[in-house]
């Protein structure tokens, strides 16, 4: 299998007046499409998309893992949000981790049973439907077409199975003895190979006729506990029983007219925001797309966002969250007196607790009526901590990794709170009506807030398409424990003159990245109603929708009877 990745095509948006649906892989946005033509709303076909993802790109994505959610109601033009990350297990504390020789100074393996959280995709697949779905159609309904393609099987797509061979150790190792269920004769599935996973679709089968119950009790969970209790782990009945979603009153900043929402801390959706409320300051149009002002102007607004989340962002049901202040107009003010126009800041107030990792499905999903579903669903790192339970199909996640291990940090672990949480579903609305103007994110662990802004601005600011918002070339910054100093990652497309002005600001710059490595910059879908970002005033109900070169996947819509 080539190691290469090429980009040597182009895409139009998509561009439709009846549903549309954006996914990471094709097979999953046809689901996504055939659900919303049988009657199906914006919700039901996100949680098939999901259920598809989870069956097409293990790796990234599962009921073993997380997700959230923002759906967009058009009757009231009201932005809705549901958490469903889970918790740490109550047995597990920090003296527990102190005696087993684990801290701050010498952290878990990101692998360890100890960082499998409570799974919480399942039930808020669940929450999804019955809080925002249609209620036309019944979960074995929008579950029906992932469990065909499980049984039946389908031809792996070529950016997955790179992703799928690159961890296959994982699911290779003597502990983990199921691992081979997401195998083919002990090796990953390679480029256009079929692969089939028939203890998935009874995983899938079980959760659509028993709702939670058929995952948080039962055979599934007693897989579950064994596995992760066979391995060192602490995750127990009561952990899974007890496990709810919640539902989250989104938080929200204006940019220049434009409203943006993302879902509050435990996620990091945060980071976006308080970042865009310090681009406003600037002449961000003037300075020209990614040119070494534009880079270095967001860079360090991102710095300033990024340190801040990093030390605050914690579950605020456990913590206290200064959301309100962190969001305020006057703070931003109060940051950007801290960025230098004209040299590269080093300074990280708060420091760096966890070790990142990239694999995440993003996908939105809006039907004709309007409704907008923005979702996102993830194992952290690829396929998680790799453990598969008995019988089940899928992997667990390792989100406890997102905990801190020092006991005066707002994020550290605790017994039922819930780690810092990466994964961040995005939407934007005008903010004198509230009308949708797009649904959109770009999955990739501390990219996606990163992402969010930069696709963002490329349509606010520069007058893009959907889908060339997300072929632009990106920017990545990261904090790096080892020297502790901040690292600038180019991504090709960049010209060579932009990179070296960057360095003589003080930029520790890394370009061009290409090929796989591309994998740091995320891989996004979006889709908005009008042509607003042409214009900026919703100019029809014409949908445009564009998805990300990076991976594997595709927009697609149809046009309804009466336009």
């Amino acid at each position: 299998m080539t190691s290469m990745l090429e980009f040597i095509s182009r895409r139009s948006p998509i561009v439709c007046t009846g549903g549309c649906v954006a996914t990471n892989q094709p097979l999953a946005t046809q689901i996504g499409l055939d659900i919303l033509k049988n009657g199906g709303n914006a919700a039901d076909a996100a949680v098939a998309v999901a259920a598809a993802l989870n069956v097409t790109e293990p790796c990234s994505t599962g009921i073993g893992g997380d997700c959230f959610c923002l759906f967009y109601e058009a009757e009231t033009k009201k932005v809705y949000g549901l958490n469903g990350s889970g918790r740490c297990p109550t047995a597990l504390s920090l003296e527990l981790l102190k005696q087993e020789g684990f801290d701050e100074d010498n952290p878990l393996p990101p692998t360890h049973a100890h960082n499998v959280t409570v799974p919480g995709a399942a039930a808020a697949w669940v929450d999804t439907v019955s809080l925002f779905g249609s209620k036309k159609m019944s979960l074995r309904e929008i579950l029906q077409p992932a469990i065909d393609l499980a049984e039946s099987g389908f031809p792996v797509s070529e950016v997955s199975a790179f992703q799928w061979n690159d961890t296959a150790h994982k699911l290779q190792s003597n502990n983990n003895k199921f691992g081979a269920d997401l195998l083919i004769n002990g090796q990953a599935p390679q480029h256009g190979q079929l692969f089939r996973n028939p203890s998935l679709a009874n995983t899938f089968k079980s959760l659509s006729q028993h709702g939670k119950k058929g995952f948080y009790e039962g055979r599934i969970a007693q897989a579950i506990i064994h596995v992760v209790q066979s391995n060192g782990g602490l995750l127990d009945q009561n952990d899974l029983s007890t496990h709810v979603s919640e539902e989250v009153q989104p938080i929200c900043t204006t940019y220049k007219g434009i409203k943006v929402w993302e879902i509050p801390p435990n996620s990091q959706g945060i980071t976006a925001l308080m970042a865009l409320n310090m681009l406003e300051s600037f002449s961000v149009k003037e300075m020209g797309h990614n040119s070494a002002d534009y880079v270095h102007t967001v860079t360090e607004a991102l710095k300033l966002s990024i340190t801040d989340c990093h030390w605050y962002c914690a579950d605020s049901v456990v913590v206290p969250v200064p959301t309100q202040e962190l969001l305020s107009k006057a703070y931003a003010t109060k940051q950007v007196k801290h960025i230098d126009i004209k040299r590269a800041s080093q300074s990280n107030t708060h420091g760096y607790p966890f070790e990142m990792g990239s694999d995440t499905v993003y996908f939105t999903v809006v039907d004709v009526h309007g409704n907008a579903c923005s979702f996102i669903n993830s194992n952290y790192m690829n396929f998680g901590t790799g453990l598969v339970p008995e019988g089940c199909g899928f992997t667990l996640q390792n989100r406890g990794n997102n905990f801190s291990l020092s006991p005066g940090h707002p994020n550290c672990l605790a017994p039922g709170k819930r780690p810092f949480h990466t994964i961040i579903p995005a939407m934007a609305t005008k903010a004198d009506t509230e009308d949708l103007l797009c649904s959109f994110g770009v999955m990739g662990g501390f990219m996606q807030p990163q992402g969010h802004v930069q696709v963002l601005l490329n349509m606010v600011e520069f007058g893009m398409n959907p889908q060339q918002a997300l072929d632009a070339p990106r920017l990545y910054v990261e904090y790096m424990k080892e020297d502790q100093k901040w690292h600038l990652y180019l991504e090709d497309g960049f010209p060579g003159n932009i990179a070296e002005d960057l360095k003589a600001r003080g930029h520790l710059v890394h370009w061009p990245i290409t090929d796989h490595e591309r994998n740091i910059f995320g891989r996004g879908q979006i889709i908005t109603k009008g042509d607003w970002w042409r214009s900026c005033e919703i100019g029809s109900n014409v949908w445009w929708a564009g998805s990300d070169p990076r991976g594997d996947g595709c927009a697609l819509g149809y046009c309804s009877v009466n336009n």
